[in-house]
Order: C-alpha cells, then sequence, then structure tokens
C-alpha cells in the first residue's frame, strides 16, 4: 500500500517555486494567492482568513469513482499534508465538494467494475476496493493533522460516494440532496466504508436497514439520524459551510481534541478496511449473468 512519501506530485503557490517551509510573514502574504495543484479533475483554492482549503472534484466524465479521480484524490491529500507540514498553509478546514451539477457523487466506476469482474480478475477487483479504502482511511484520520474535514453535499449522493461522504468529520447538505446504497440490486454489499462506519454510528441492526432496504433518502433523513450535520436550502451550500466555520471558531480547539478520542475509543483501521474490501471482491466474483446486466444498467445511470 503506498505511503504519503511514495507518491510524486506537486503543488505551489503562484510565484512561490520554493518547498522550504516559509516564515510567517511570507506565508502570510502567500496564502490568499490561488493554489496549483497539479490535479486533472479537481479545483482547490485557499483561504487564508479561515484558514480553509476548499476543493471541488471536477470529474471530466460522470461523478464516479473512476481510477483516475482516485488518483487525484489521493494526491491531493498527499500534497496538502505536505504543505502543512512545512508551514505553507496554516489549514484548520479542509473541504471536499463538487463542481458537476447535481451530484456530489455517484459511486464506484460500475462499468469498470463489471469489466474486473467479466474478466474474472479477483486481484484488480481486489486493489479498485483498496484504493478506494486508502483515500477513505486516511480522511477518517482527518490526514494525521489537526483540521476538521467537511463534505459539502449539492446534489446526489450514491453507493461509494455516500460512503467517502461519512469519512469527514462534518457533513452539509443541500435539502435537495439524495443519498442511497444501490449495491444490493445487483447482488454486492456497500464495501468500502459503509459497513465499518454505519455500524459503529448507528448500531448494527439500522446500518444493515440502511444498507439494505435499497430506498432513496432525503436530506432530512439523514440529519434525523445523524449522519448529516447541517442542513441548507438549495444553492446555499459553500454559504452554509462558511457559516459553520465562523460560528465554530470558538469551540474548534474541543471539537479536535473530541474526534481524536472518538478514533482512539472505536478506531476504524487499514486492516479492517482491507478486510472487508476482500470480503466484497469475494463476493463480486460469485456475481451471476443476470446480476452484471443490472450492474450494467446501472451504469449506464451513471452516465447523465
Amino acid at each position: 500500500m503506498a505511503k504519503y512519501e511514495d507518491i510524486e506530485g506537486s503543488l505551489n503557490l503562484d510565484n512561490a517555486a520554493s518547498s522550504r517551509p516559509l516564515a510567517p510573514a511570507a506565508r502570510e502574504a502567500a496564502a490568499p494567492r490561488r493554489l496549483r495543484f497539479d490535479l486533472a479533475e479537481m479545483d482547490v483554492s485557499w483561504e487564508s482568513a479561515t484558514g480553509t482549503l476548499w476543493s471541488f472534484m471536477t470529474p471530466s466524465g460522470e461523478p464516479k469513482y473512476t481510477p483516475a479521480m482516485l488518483r487525484d484524490l489521493r494526491r491531493w491529500q498527499v500534497e496538502t499534508r505536505r504543505l502543512v507540514q512545512e508551514e505553507a498553509l496554516d489549514l484548520r478546514y479542509l473541504v471536499l465538494g463538487s463542481r458537476y451539477p447535481g451530484a456530489f457523487n455517484l459511486g464506484g466506476d460500475l462499468a469498470h467494475v463489471a469489466g474486473i469482474i467479466e474478466r474474472r480478475d479477483r486481484a484488480a477487483l481486489e486493489a479498485y476496493g483498496n484504493a478506494c479504502i486508502e483515500i477513505l482511511y486516511h480522511n477518517l484520520q482527518a490526514l494525521s493533522l489537526p483540521i476538521i474535514t467537511i463534505a459539502l453535499i449539492q446534489g446526489d449522493v450514491v453507493g461509494g460516494g455516500l460512503e467517502s461522504a461519512l469519512s469527514f468529520n462534518v457533513l452539509v447538505a443541500e435539502r435537495n440532496a439524495r443519498f442511497s446504497l444501490p449495491e444490493q440490486a445487483f447482488g454486492m454489499f456497500p464495501g468500502v466504508g459503509a459497513h465499518a462506519l454505519l455500524t459503529r454510528r448507528l448500531g448494527a441492526a439500522q446500518a444493515e436497514r440502511l444498507m439494505f432496504s435499497g430506498k432513496i433518502y432525503s436530506a432530512e433523513d439523514m440529519y434525523a439520524l445523524g449522519l448529516v450535520h447541517v442542513l441548507c436550502e438549495p444553492g446555499e451550500g459553500e454559504a452554509a459551510v462558511r457559516a459553520y466555520v465562523r460560528q465554530n471558531e470558538r469551540r474548534r480547539n474541543g471539537q479536535l481534541g473530541a474526534y481524536r478520542a472518538a478514533r482512539m475509543i472505536d478506531p476504524v483501521t487499514l486492516e479492517e478496511l482491507q478486510g472487508i474490501v476482500r470480503i466484497w471482491a469475494e463476493t463480486g466474483m460469485s456475481l451471476t449473468d443476470q446480476q452484471l446486466r443490472v450492474m450494467r444498467r446501472l451504469a449506464g445511470k451513471q452516465v447523465r
């Protein structure tokens, strides 16, 4: 499994080519400038006044976790952590949203997954799942930084998109957002985080109800379950995040401590997630031709 230092990438402040740590005055001068990540499918900008790194997925195709999107998300994590360690950013809040109209993310790349299963390549299926859960795991750890992570949900959140959203400390959702875990429709289960996270947060019975119902849940439903933390009107998601950051600053230190304690009390380990992925891959190898046809039909719906 790749470590932070194993992945090369480039992120620079405009007109600041040096990778050496910046002095406080230089950091303050550089911070308002736009950050340039070497990312094809993400847009990132820095708000120094609030210590917020705004990040938005900008998929070249459908809003799903293609191998290209997964590579960009992992590089985004690595480079963000590097800049904080080098004191180029005084990061307090890390926000992820999507610029794709009407969707945060529609989940795993079902056409890619179906192709792997049809080739009977279990190792490739497991590798795809591990690429997903590596990103989720580091996000659960807040990149091992003293930051608060925020998912901004503006639109549909399906399958792996919901699993990834659950790895953030705070979910801000517009009221027209819809949430679903459709894997049961084609004989699979949510294998890249939902099982571990929902069971811890809701208990086993409620988690199974959510995973196996096949229902589409509203933002209000998810708020009632405690999975969404802030509700706002359509089109007001970014303003709601700014309001949360502004109102939260006084309690942020205690919140950081509480999140650290939660990770200690009931840790989600990388080994646990990898074990679930192995079961997920085994389950995929057992799909029937009919179930694969259903997966292919749902993959077609990801092309919007």
